[in-house]
């Protein structure tokens, strides 16, 4: 009997993400996900027009009292907190260096934007899933700026953000409705707790709308799972209608889960030394997300994760959460846009890390129709052979954030412009041969187009990772390829080549 139970975990867990879709019958095709940089991107400028009317209405805005406002927003009472997390948080990120950060009075919304006030105010419901209580999403960076003020117009208060072709300017003095800053989100989040998630207990799907099969503390805890206080059931795969589940202390629903929410500030390493209202970093290239979505794993919706994106990054999982003044704040701060150059993909590298075999198949197919240069990332160490432990060595080598060395070395890399970079959605990230990849070449200005093998999880939060280690590098749309493909393989990676502009043999 105990010969068997290897077996049997292997048909019952496949690959490293779910295989609920089997049982559920709903398989996911190949999906071309909107992944691209805004500088590079078709639909980054098809609403300047309507960017143009909003500032024109904003010059002729004789602002109402805010505080007679009554639109249901939670007001929150600033104070100070630590913010990120302790070193001793399980599956924490460097990123998330805990430091004392003091908020001032502002008012949240207690629910995620819904599809059907997103539509009342800008005409359009981009969602993936639709339905009128949803929340939406698809919605870039600078999508939620254009909704805060339209929603600002509608209320007769003062926009907060002034839209130019090249940057967004926040006046902090602004009544009006605006995207949360990282410090507000997380306080807001947390509540009062200090524990990874604003609850006692790590949630499973019984409390929040997420990636369920998957909870806190799964990976190591994959093929024994009694030590989990939360315990895997059965995801959903779609987004739910907002406010199914109990709000947190503060009255705030969905802050863990449903869909990710966009924030202010660009992302990059915490000042620790502004600690009053901090607004992030003054230069990025990249604006950061908060709260894991219906596709994350559970260390994903910990109150201190943090996920990146450039301004036109969309995703199924990914929305907007508006928060407004509730005292007045001093100043004017400038986002300026991404300034990479257009990439003429002259040179194209494919190169790709492969366990089982799926990757390399997506690889050749993409070889077979650019002609670019192939080239498989190889270990020095190589993971096991066998399953169960490669599982647990991929696992332990992302937990710990170990960067494995490679056995390839890339020649003339900085001829390429354009990189084609494949993985297996491993743990709902990039295996770590993929991290020392991306640190140990220079991949500024160079586009990166990512493509992905996975078991039902997309890309999970990879596009973050890759976004977070290659920050001066633009992004092109990329490819979540479900196993190996199937029979349409073919003319998906066609769609997907003819989306980015590479051009096919």
């Amino acid at each position: 009997m105990k010969k068997l139970l290897p077996i049997v975990a292997i048909v019952l867990m496949i690959v490293f993400a779910s295989v609920a879709y089997h049982f559920t019958k709903r398989q996911p095709e190949n999906i071309i996900e909107n992944t691209a940089t805004v500088a590079l991107s078709p639909q980054a400028n098809s609403n300047a027009e309507q960017i143009k009317k909003l500032n024109e209405k904003t010059a002729n805005i004789t602002p109402q009292n805010s505080a007679e406002l009554n639109d249901g927003f939670v007001f929150i009472q600033g104070q100070s907190f630590q913010m990120g997390s302790p070193i001793s948080e399980n599956w924490r990120i460097d990123d998330e260096k805990q430091h004392a950060v003091t908020v001032s009075d502002f008012y949240i919304s207690p629910y995620e934007t819904t599809q059907q006030e997103y539509q009342q105010m800008t005409g359009e419901n981009p969602s993936e899933r639709q339905g009128v209580d949803l929340p939406v999403e698809n919605v870039s960076w600078l999508d939620s700026i254009v909704f805060a003020n339209l929603k600002s117009v509608q209320a007769g208060l003062q926009p907060a953000y002034e839209i130019t072709e090249n940057s967004v300017i926040w006046d902090r003095s602004a009544n009006g409705y605006r995207l949360p800053t990282e410090a507000e989100w997380e306080y807001a989040t947390r509540a009062g707790t200090k524990t990874p998630f604003n609850m006692a207990i790590a949630p499973s799907g019984k409390e929040a709308n997420f990636y369920s099969d998957y909870p806190y503390e799964i990976e190591e805890n994959y093929f024994d799972n009694s030590k989990l206080k939360a315990k895997p059931q059965r995801s959903r795969y779609q987004t739910i209608a907002v406010g199914s589940f109990a709000a947190n202390a503060f009255g705030l629903y969905d802050t863990h889960g449903n869909v990710n929410e966009w924030c202010w500030d660009f992302y990059g390493a915490y000042d620790t030394q502004a600690t009053v209202n901090p607004t992030g970093v003054a230069h990025g290239t990249r604006h950061v997300y908060r709260g894991g979505g219906w596709n994350d794993f559970g260390k994903n919706l910990r109150s201190a994760y943090r996920g990146a994106g450039q301004s036109a990054f969309k995703s199924h999982n990914l929305g907007i959460r508006l928060v407004r003044n509730a005292q007045n704040l001093d100043g004017k701060i400038e986002a300026k846009n991404e300034a990479f150059s257009p990439v003429k993909h002259e040179k194209i590298l494919i190169v790709f890390y492969s366990w089982g075999g799926n990757t390399r198949g997506v690889a050749r197919e993409i070889q077979k129709q650019t002609g670019a240069d192939l080239l498989e990332i190889q270990m020095v160490k190589p993971y096991s052979d066998d399953y169960n432990t490669c599982l647990m060595q991929a696992q332990d080598d992302q937990h710990t954030q170990k960067r494995p060395k490679l056995a390839i070395k890339i020649n003339n890399f900085e001829e390429y412009d354009t990189v084609l970079l494949g993985y297996p959605n491993w743990w709902a990230s990039i295996p770590m041969p993929v991290a020392t990849l991306l640190e140990e070449y220079d991949f500024s200005g160079k586009m990166i187009i990512p493509f992905a093998s996975h078991g039902g999880g997309r890309m999970g939060q990879s596009v973050s990772a890759i976004a977070k280690l290659a920050p001066n590098a633009p992004l092109g749309n990329a490819l979540s390829v479900h196993y190996s493909g199937g029979s349409t393989l073919p003319q998906d990676v066609t769609a997907w080549l003819n989306a980015n502009g590479i051009p096919t043999k």
